[in-house]
């Protein structure tokens, strides 16, 4: 059948070899090969014949070769990959953390001396946990997100951790702070706090960008050089 395809029993011509193999038709099922004008369905499996260009590779070619069952944006990049925006926010997420933990959030002058890093602001201001949950959190995310598939996927989600700090920035910028007559405060909010809210912003910038586009996927699958991945 595939000499037939090709031009009868004769090995075909340099150069049409593409163009026979273009004329196949195969059984979806068990990839019998026909020729294109030889029957319009398999005689097994009475299923519709379909050009062989057009299937999927088959099972046994996915058992010798598993990257083949993969397409480009599902395979696994690997826990070191830094592109499409994932080392940025890796980076991110780590310095917001740092930030959290041991910039000041608060320098206060009276009634006492002392500053306050986001850590220790937490334990006085419950709410404020919010502002380095939301960093574990994300770097948690963005750590397991291997593929250009979950990385898309969890774009969201990842927004919704940035803006969760971003959020507790400006809540406490702009909340005013409890006033006790007779008792004078005077403060000033730390830079980590300022700090807080401008890598939030950087992280929401880099969480719709998460993943990346699909039309410039790399693959690991072994190609000639010419194919067209979508």
């Amino acid at each position: 059948m595939l000499a037939a395809a090709c031009g009868g029993g004769k090995p075909p011509p340099t150069g049409l070899w593409w163009r026979g193999v273009s004329d196949l038709l195969a059984c979806p099922f068990c990839r019998q090969m026909f020729a294109r004008h030889e029957r319009t369905s398999c005689p097994d499996c009475n299923l519709a014949l379909k050009p062989l260009a057009e299937l999927p590779a088959s099972m046994d070619a996915e058992a010798l070769d598993p990257i083949l069952a993969l397409p480009p944006e599902e395979e696994d990049l690997g826990w070191f990959y830094v592109g499409r925006g994932r080392g940025a926010l890796l980076v991110l997420s780590v310095v917001g953390l740092l930030v959290f933990a041991y910039a000041p959030w608060l320098e206060e002058r009276a009634p006492e001396i002392q500053t306050l890093t986001g850590l220790q602001f937490a334990r006085i201001l419950p709410w404020i946990w919010a502002g380095g949950v939301g960093w574990m959190i994300l770097f948690a995310l963005v750590l397991s997100r291997r593929t250009v598939y979950q990385m898309r996927g969890s774009r969201l989600a990842v927004a919704i951790m940035a803006a969760m700090v971003l959020s507790t920035v400006v809540l406490r910028l702009s909340l005013p702070v409890p006033v006790q007559r007779y008792i004078p405060r005077r403060f000033a909010w730390g830079w980590g706090l300022k700090s807080a809210g401008v890598l939030a912003l950087f992280a929401l910038g880099y969480a719709w960008k998460f993943g990346g586009n699909l039309d410039d996927l790399t693959t690991k699958k072994p190609r000639e050089g010419d194919e067209t991945l979508h």
